[in-house]
């Protein structure tokens, strides 16, 4: 199985250069190395098998008809591909017209997943440790909507500008979510290891 750690970045720079001369078997290549994580990506933003798979064929259009554009300068070749998915599946978010929901049974069971997984994912840096279970414990405890664009900002990677868009609210009323969210978390952790 792929992970992360054994994904050449120079490889997979090989075969985006390949594919932006329309190369079919540095596709393939690209697609059989890198669509179990990108896949594995769409579906924790989209919750359904059937969209993310939607979103990573999208993706691959994308990616075979884009490949040219991509600047190793400016981001590594899986941030590149990854933003594609996550664009992608935002954008289907949109178009279905349903919002991410975070809610604190979900986040709980989602968190705990991908702790057991032996699938690398968005929140492979979630061992399972105390300290981890004892973040998905306090992140259950916050108010939905600031888990929501916590969980956006820091296990989607999304900027405070894009959880915005994404939640439909002002940047600044996220900022403040995020921190407050990120000082309770801060507070619950410590009287955790005090317990």
């Amino acid at each position: 199985m792929t992970t992360l750690s054994t994904l050449d970045p120079q490889q997979l720079k090989i075969w985006l250069a390949a594919v932006a001369n329309k190369d079919a078997q540095a596709f393939r290549a690209l697609y059989d190395a890198t669509s179990p994580k990108l896949f594995g990506f769409a579906l924790r933003i989209l919750f359904k098998r059937e969209l993310a798979e939607e979103v990573l064929q999208e993706s691959f259009v994308s990616v075979w008809n884009s490949a040219g554009s991509y600047q190793a300068s400016l981001a590594a070749p899986m941030t590149w591909l990854t933003t594609i998915v996550r664009n992608k599946a935002f954008d289907l978010l949109r178009r279905v017209d349903h919002a991410v929901e975070i809610d604190a049974d979900t986040f709980d069971k989602d968190v705990m997943n991908a702790m057991e997984s032996a699938d690398a994912g968005p929140l492979a840096s979630l061992q399972s440790t105390d300290e981890a279970k004892a973040l998905a414990r306090c992140m259950t405890r916050l108010e939905g909507l600031h888990r929501q664009a916590i969980a956006l900002a820091f296990f989607h990677d999304l900027s405070h500008s894009e959880v915005a868009e994404q939640l439909k609210l002002p940047i600044g009323t996220v900022k403040t979510w995020i921190r407050r969210g990120l000082d309770r978390l801060r507070m619950c952790l410590q009287k955790a290891e005090g317990a």
